[in-house]
């Protein structure tokens, strides 16, 4: 088995096709074929099922794609900390629920490793896609929260995948609405006083369970709740509709713009935001200057 190997594999995961792989790649098509059919048959399992519709990955070779990435990643670390990454290009990749912050330090890292080439990715995603991309080394870090209600869950899924979180900070919870909605002017909003308008929330897809959701779960009832995707879409309606949504209080107004503000909410836990690593993973450079750009806008909040 060689990284090579380990390359090869990865790159067909990820382009679904033996074709457009052995062009990514700038083999033969033979070649990459012959390449794959003696890993597995080195290994003993079947990583990719073959018919007449093409190819997908097995089930262990689902699970064997994980563990290429792990050493793939690590061989990356040792030649970044050895060679410096001389001639090579950079690479980094975060995975994290909906928080500005971690959008911000994502600038700083681009702005002082950005310079030559490099292939960054930041993934704002469902809880359990950040979960799973960190196990699959497919993310050195993952940014999520937890706390008295979700923590036995989430706890036992990280420990069950050989996953370590570690604490960033602590937050009230706060609400976010708008300038002009009708509790703009409070110091302190209570659910019950939320009930008469729109609960906005991050959609989970299949996982989409109280205890992965991103926002914190509330004993009091919400009659009125809308999902979304994304960063973009929760903001507008929460402007349009005087809709609101639950989180740390970590606001910036160049990302959520001038007219969303955060109330502090009553009578709910704490949330304990941080981020997980894999036990058996070395952070690169990359990720230690990440997480030093995160702890400055923690520190600034």
């Amino acid at each position: 088995m060689t990284l090579q190997q380990l390359k090869y594999v990865i790159t067909v995961a990820e382009t679904g096709t033996i074709t457009e792989a052995a062009n990514k790649l700038y083999i033969s098509q033979p070649s990459l074929t012959n390449a794959i059919h003696e890993l597995e048959k080195e290994m003993n399992i079947v990583i990719f099922n073959r018919t007449n519709k093409g190819i997908s990955l097995s089930r262990e070779g689902n699970d064997f794609l994980g563990y290429a990435r792990q050493v793939l990643e690590q061989a990356a670390i040792l030649e970044d900390k050895y060679k410096r990454n001389h001639g090579g290009k950079k690479q980094f990749c975060v995975s994290t629920q909906h928080y500005s912050f971690a959008v911000n330090a994502f600038v700083d890292l681009v702005k002082e490793y950005g310079q030559d080439e490099y292939d960054f990715s930041l993934r704002e995603t469902q809880t359990y896609e950040i979960i799973e991309d960190v196990v699959r080394m497919k993310s050195e870090l993952g940014i999520l929260f937890m706390n008295d209600f979700n923590e036995k869950v989430i706890g036992k899924l990280l420990k069950s995948h050989d996953l370590e979180f570690h604490l960033l900070f602590t937050a009230k919870p706060h609400v976010f609405i708008s300038r002009e909605h009708p509790l703009a002017r409070q110091s302190v909003i209570t659910n019950k006083e939320l009930e008469q308008y729109p609960y906005l929330s991050f959609e989970q897809g299949e996982h989409n369970s109280f205890y992965f959701s991103e926002e914190i779960f509330s004993e009091s009832e919400r009659k009125k709740n809308i999902r979304v995707r994304d960063r973009a879409t929760l903001f507008n309606l929460l402007i349009g509709l005087n809709g609101y949504t639950v989180c740390s209080g970590v606001i910036d107004e160049k990302l959520n713009g001038k007219d969303i503000i955060a109330v502090p909410l009553a009578d709910e836990d704490n949330m304990h935001i941080g981020y997980i690593t894999h036990r058996k993973g070395i952070l690169s450079r990359l990720g230690d200057s990440y997480l030093k750009a995160l702890q400055a806008y923690i520190t600034e909040k």
